[in-house]
């Protein structure tokens, strides 16, 4: 309710009705104002307590005037005069809520400001009431009044301590967190550089090598070392990549050239170089966004799942635009031969884990299962034109 929240007004309007109940009766039957003077100078205390919420200023004039129509209507002198309880207690709690809502200086200016609206009240009286006559009701007022204001100043002061201890803590808990992951991104960049970088230069170095090292090596085997040493190359590139990546906190991975559908003859025909028979069935228009570049990894992978659990086998990959989407399959038969075990069973999911992500951040869905031949099959559905939103990982089968 334009900036106020909804509790502020439930509150404050329970207590300005009971107040101007409770005035309204009080000077009628206590003070002997009239009942329509005291019910319309009640309900203007009443109304300039919620009108505080928003306006205090204007509130603060509302509410001394009606404390002036209260003053003015009280017969004689008898009781308490100018601030008689209920309108004393009115304007305390409006005093109050201008003192929790809005900074302290306002709250200041108003308060003085309704104190000295009552000395010269009872200054200017037209029934000729003397201040002294006014001195118990202002005094009371003053030493109320100025309790509740530094309470509620106090208060308020207290819940922006905690709300900057809260913020302070959130902001601690986001760097330390921000620097855990960048002591993780260098520990993974470590470790990839150390052991993997280090295997995929060894390996090169074999590959380049054995045409000098082996003698007698025929034209078909040289041409094969020489394939491996080409690829061995290729992955090294793409490795120092990944790792000035996760080096370089604000490097844009996504202005370093990237695989995407254009490659995936390349891809297919090292896949045959590595035993399988592949089939490559492109329908769709180059890519190289994220989802170009996400159909494509979801390929490799697939490819390279083959290789590993099922060498040998006929392998179809498609790819194609169905309605809004780019749909990507990957099927393959029973492998021709056992299959080499060349990891760690327990690390075998990982492709598939990587696949699903790809698939999400692309803002798509990636389905795979066993088929009844022995085979495997993977589908990913990609969006064209939507923005990516997070997707379920479904490995159920299709």
């Amino acid at each position: 309710m334009n900036g106020v929240p909804r509790q502020w007004w439930l509150v404050v309007g329970s207590l300005a009705g009971m107040l101007l109940v409770g005035t309204a009766t009080v000077m009628t039957d206590e003070y002997g104002v009239p009942l329509l003077i005291a019910w319309a100078a009640a309900t203007a205390q009443a109304a300039a307590l919620a009108l505080s919420l928003r306006r205090p200023r204007i509130a603060t004039v509302v509410q001394l005037a009606a404390v002036a129509v209260f003053a003015l209507a009280q017969e004689g002198a008898h009781g308490i005069w100018p601030f008689q309880p209920p309108v004393m207690l009115t304007l305390v709690a409006h005093v109050g809520l201008v003192g929790l809502r809005w900074p302290w200086r306002e709250a200041v200016v108003i308060w003085w400001a309704s104190g000295l609206f009552g000395i010269l009240l009872s200054m200017v009286d037209p029934r000729g009431r003397t201040i002294e006559v006014a001195d118990t009701a202002l005094i009371t007022y003053a030493t109320n009044s100025v309790m509740v204001l530094f309470g509620t100043i106090a208060w308020r002061q207290r819940l922006a301590v905690r709300r900057e201890l809260a913020q302070a803590r959130r902001d601690v808990a986001l760097e330390q967190s921000q620097r855990a992951l960048v002591e993780e991104r260098n520990r993974i960049a470590r470790e990839l550089h150390d052991v993997v970088a280090h295997g995929m230069s060894v390996i090169h170095m074999q590959a380049t090598s054995a045409a000098y090292r082996i003698p007698d090596i025929d034209p078909e085997s040289r041409e094969e070392f020489g394939r491996i040493a080409a690829g061995t190359r290729t992955t090294l590139r793409e490795m120092r990549a990944l790792l000035a990546l996760l080096r370089d906190e604000g490097a844009d991975g996504e202005l370093r050239p990237m695989p995407d559908l254009r490659s995936l003859g390349d891809l297919a025909e090292s896949a045959r170089r590595g035993g399988v028979p592949v089939s490559l069935d492109v329908d769709a228009e180059p890519r190289d966004d994220t989802v170009g570049r996400a159909a494509y990894r979801i390929v490799q992978e697939s490819l390279s799942n083959v290789i590993r659990h099922a060498p040998g086998a006929a392998t179809h990959v498609r790819v194609a635009v169905e309605g809004e989407e780019l749909v990507v399959e990957v099927v393959n038969g029973p492998p021709a031969t056992l299959p080499r075990l060349m990891e760690e069973p327990a690390r075998a999911r990982h492709g598939l884990v990587g696949m699903h992500e790809r698939a999400r951040l692309a803002g798509g869905v990636v389905r795979t299962g066993a088929r009844p031949d022995g085979g495997y099959r993977v589908v990913a559905r990609l969006p064209l034109t939507a923005e990516p939103v997070a997707s379920t990982a479904d490995d159920g089968h299709v």
